[in-house]
């Protein structure tokens, strides 16, 4: 991150790329955390201090080579902390450390001092109360180590220490242990997925919604075509190639062979997913829902409209570009590919806020390594086609629009787009930690300033220093605003607390109805959840009504989760179903809150790895990975009351009467086994 800005200059360098890195990051902690020897282990105790008063110690053990950061260190440099819970009737008046401490600077740091210990250390935590207050001392230790030029951390290790109900002394770390009967909650040897009672449904391979995603890279290829850091290239990169090369045929090819490598170069871009993926199957998805992510991934957006609006530009190193343009020409197929690879890289800045959409959406609840192949091989074909179709018929080079302010125009829109864009990332942030600030009515109205904003600038009301507006607005200016106001009054109803507040062609994008500034939806068509993050009490009530169970596995970031909500479960033929002959429970497998420290422990997954089980959502996400071999969302299965799976799960499904027979089969299938 220190050589994100280099050389005093002033512009934003490469957001993409320090979103991989942070990706990465992230990738890293969570393996750390899980599998690999703690770097830090912990042992508690209590003594008497000098006062009178108890002195809790926090005893580190620490993993050779690595050293632990001192609790005196500043905010703005690596350090440690230690906090008790708010439930504990005493509060911390001091912290004394023991062990081999060593002062040294820190070239990750700036050479800044720092203050760390090696071996073993002690940190005597003096309290402000009596003996009798600390029978249940409950806290957590924020610490980071560093080992040679790697940094861990910051980690959180809960630790309870005191006296069980029972009498018995217990001293309890963040390192959780494993429980067999907790376990056996996550691991349904009552399903067999490969025999449910019928056979319809399953999710198998959705070669539709692939069809759609790679459309949409399509679609975004094309609008980067049209950026002013790429469209006058066309011409130029073309009769480049026609008129250079030997023959004309051979200058046909070389295009072609230009534009593949424009495709292959923006495929390659979804490899490094693939390894950060792994065999986790849950990984991407916990990153895409982590908070502090997800608020990155709003700045970046933000930057990006910034930039789309001309306030800085977005640009990769010019050392990198002319060091790839240096190796640049049409005598070989190497030159070829460098030739292709200069072009991705100084149209970045038009194309890189559209890329960072792409790989931003890749990461959710619906998304994948696959996905993202898709959308940015239809973000590639889009972009690397022309050249090769241009070569071929030259005199089609006559037909295109000069270029103008219209590129310009399209720039600008599309920061607006940018900005819409951000807020569905706050809106993920805020929605998984359950801060309440974004409410959908908020959402709606944010959404609908944005709007008015881009329909002004359109009319030329508002202007950008590097944009006049045109002297006479144009035909399609003047549509295009009229559209976009079209919309704003089609999201107008989106405010209201009435029947008409579900917009179902932004279903997804903005919070879901139960999230509301008015408390509960009087949406009439709304289905309503039984039980919401309990999977036992659903059992319960299905054992007391005789109903089988219809499990929602579901996000609150996830898009298609909300459409299926708003859209599908509403309508006639669905709503009574689930509404009448189901237990509907929904289980959100992003949902942050923490378990209580009696239901944390270590689970062994299907393939031997250890995973911590520490919130709502490690549960449930854990329990549909296990138990129906999938990890995207929205999942929807059907269980008997005994925990037999009734028919195969489905994944979203957008037709009704689709949806509708797989439920029916379901409650079929319930029938036959009374």
């Amino acid at each position: 991150m220190q050589n994100l800005y280099t050389g005093g200059r002033s512009r934003i360098r490469i957001a993409l790329y320090l979103a991989l890195a942070f990706l990465f990051t992230a990738q890293r902690g969570f393996a750390q955390t899980d599998t690999a020897t703690p770097a830090v282990t912990w042992d508690f105790s209590t003594q008497p201090g000098a006062d009178g008063k108890p002195v809790l110690v926090l005893h580190a053990h620490i993993l050779d080579g690595w050293r632990l950061y001192s609790t005196t260190m500043p905010d703005s440099l690596p350090n440690s902390r230690v906090a008790l819970d708010s439930s504990v009737r005493t509060t911390i008046t001091g912290i004394e450390e023991q062990g081999v401490a060593k002062d040294q600077k820190e070239p990750l740091f700036s050479n800044a001092t720092t203050k760390s210990f090696t071996g073993d250390a002690k940190w005597l935590i003096h309290l402000d109360a009596a003996a009798g207050e600390t029978k249940d001392l409950k806290g957590v230790i924020t610490f980071m180590a560093i080992y040679k030029d790697s940094v861990l951390g910051p980690l959180e290790v809960p630790f309870r220490y005191g006296h069980a109900a029972g009498g018995a002394l217990v001293a309890k770390a963040g390192g959780l242990q494993e429980s067999a009967s907790a376990s056996t909650e996550l691991k349904k040897a009552s399903i067999d997925l490969a025999n449910p009672v019928n056979s319809c449904g399953g999710t198998g391979g959705d070669t539709k919604g692939l069809l759609n995603i790679f459309i949409l890279g399509l679609l975004g290829g094309l609008v980067g075509l049209v950026m002013p850091c790429t469209f006058p290239m066309i011409p130029l990169t073309v009769s480049f190639f026609t008129k250079r090369s030997a023959s004309r045929s051979k200058g046909i090819a070389n295009a072609f062979l230009y534009g593949f490598f424009i495709f292959l170069i923006y495929l390659l871009i979804s490899v490094p997913f693939y390894f950060l993926q792994g065999n986790n199957a849950n990984i991407l998805n916990t990153i895409s829902t982590n908070i502090w992510l997800n608020l990155f991934f709003a700045a970046v957006f933000i930057a990006f409209a910034l930039s789309f609006f001309g306030l800085f530009e977005i640009t990769l190193p010019s050392r990198f570009s002319n060091s790839v343009d240096a190796k640049s020409d049409i005598s070989s197929v190497g030159g070829i590919f460098f030739m292709a690879l200069t072009l991705a890289i100084v149209s970045f800045s038009c194309t890189g806020p559209i890329l960072g959409s792409f790989v931003v959406s890749s990461l959710g609840p619906n998304g994948g390594a696959i996905q993202l192949t898709v959308v940015l091989a239809g973000f590639g074909f889009a972009l690397g086609l022309p050249f090769a179709l241009f070569a071929l018929f030259p005199s089609w080079l006559q037909s295109l629009p000069r270029s103008g302010s219209w590129m310009n125009t399209i720039k600008i829109v599309f920061g607006f787009v940018e900005l819409a864009l951000a807020l569905k990332y706050l809106s993920n942030s805020d929605l998984v930690a359950h801060w309440g600030l974004l409410k959908r009515e908020t959402f709606f109205a944010l959404w609908i300033l944005i709007g008015l904003a881009m329909v002004l600038y359109l009319l030329g009301v508002i202007k950008f220093h590097h944009d006049p507006p045109p002297k006479k607005l144009g035909g399609v200016r003047i549509t295009t605003a009229i559209l976009f106001l079209a919309f704003i009054a089609y999201l107008a109803p989106g405010l209201t607390n009435t029947r008409y507040a579900n917009r179902s062609l932004v279903s997804g994008f903005p919070p879901p109805l139960s999230y509301s500034l008015y408390g509960k939806s009087q949406d009439a068509g709304e289905v309503q959840a039984n039980v919401v993050n309990d999977y036992n009490k659903a059992l319960q009530l299905a054992r007391e009504q005789h109903k089988p169970i219809l499990i929602d596995f579901t996000g609150w970031a996830c898009v298609n989760c909300r459409k299926m909500e708003e859209n599908v479960w509403p309508k006639p033929g669905v709503k009574e179903l689930i509404s009448k002959d189901y237990i509907l429970v929904s289980l959100y497998v992003d949902d942050r809150k923490q378990l209580p420290d009696d239901q944390q422990f270590v689970f062994t997954t299907s393939d031997g790895s250890k995973k911590s089980i520490r919130t709502i959502g490690d549960k449930f996400a854990t329990l549909q990975s296990e138990n129906f071999k999938n990890a995207s969302q929205p999942l929807y299965v059907v269980i008997s009351p005994d925990e037999k799976l009734l028919n195969k799960p489905v994944g979203y499904t957008d037709n009704v009467a689709t949806y509708a027979q797989w439920l029916q089969c379901g409650l079929d299938a319930y029938k036959r086994i009374q």
